[in-house]
């Protein structure tokens, strides 16, 4: 292993330890269940993984959060969330993650509460912090921590070290929420959302990791890895039968290839700015 990477993994041993109980944000991610891990070698029955159950996560990461939290021997909750039912959130403005963490944090409180845990924990890492990500400001106004962020390990490290505890997810793609795949602006419903998860589905049985389908009402633009692109034009026809199964009228492949948080290059570096949330233990 690295030394910086077991410096690094030592730190966060030591600062999970420090927090006697946490509540882990659980999302299946490579992040969360890097922190899950950890928390649970050190601190052993007094963690809980807990995973809001929303229709803004396809059905298939909510059971695999299930299994992951198996696998690791952790006490596991699911958390019913409700954000659709805020219109603030629906109309999809750039604040639309806050509001969702919002709804998800405040539960998250309630099983803190509930089972006596000192703190809500979440996968946040060092990268994360160069995005616009209104939904961390919610996390810090609500008081939970991100021990990645602060003993400062970056997304490849953590994909290092997930790798090195025998983690399968150490290579698995980064998934955002459904809602992340529509413009600002564009309404968010249950009816698009599971468009949009089965269109998903749908390219993922081809072969494909690593994408995103993303919705502009009739027309799904397509974002693929450009190494990728020649098996699109192989696979061409099925994807867009596909597609098209779904509801999509057209599809397009988008030339710039993937890229994490595309729909945030609308936004100003002024707005980017004031979502920022400042680093814990900064001032």
């Amino acid at each position: 292993m690295d030394t910086t990477v077991r410096a690094k993994y030592e730190d966060l041993q030591r600062l999970l330890s420090s927090m006697g109980s946490v509540v882990v944000a659980y999302s299946a991610g490579v992040d969360s269940t890097l922190v899950l891990r950890v928390a649970h070698d050190v601190l052993g029955e007094r963690v809980i993984a807990a995973t809001g159950l929303s229709d803004t996560y396809p059905e298939e990461e909510m059971a695999e959060a299930r299994a992951l939290a198996a696998e690791i021997g952790v006490r596991h909750v699911m958390v019913r969330t409700e954000e659709l039912t805020d219109p603030r959130y629906a109309m999809n403005s750039h604040q639309r993650c806050f509001f969702c963490k919002q709804e998800l944090y405040g539960k998250l409180r309630e099983v803190a509460e509930q089972h006596g845990m000192a703190h809500i924990v979440d996968g946040t890492n060092a990268d994360d912090l160069g995005d616009h990500r209104p939904g961390l400001r919610a996390a810090r106004e609500l008081g939970v921590r991100s021990p990645l962020q602060e003993v400062s390990f970056t997304k490849a490290e953590i994909r290092e070290l997930s790798s090195q505890l025998g983690l399968r997810t150490w290579d698995k793609p980064a998934f955002a929420c459904l809602s992340s795949r529509f413009p600002y602006g564009t309404p968010i419903t249950l009816e698009a959302l599971r468009q949009v998860a089965d269109g998903e589905r749908a390219v993922r049985r081809l072969g494909f990791r690593g994408f995103r389908v993303r919705h502009h009402d009739a027309v799904a633009r397509l974002e693929v890895d450009v190494a990728d692109f020649p098996q699109v034009i192989e696979h061409h026809e099925e994807i867009v039968a596909a597609l098209q199964e779904v509801g999509y009228r057209f599809v397009a492949l988008d030339l710039q290839g993937y890229r994490r948080g595309s729909l945030n290059e609308v936004l100003s570096d002024r707005v980017r700015q004031a979502s920022t949330p400042i680093p814990h233990g900064a001032d």
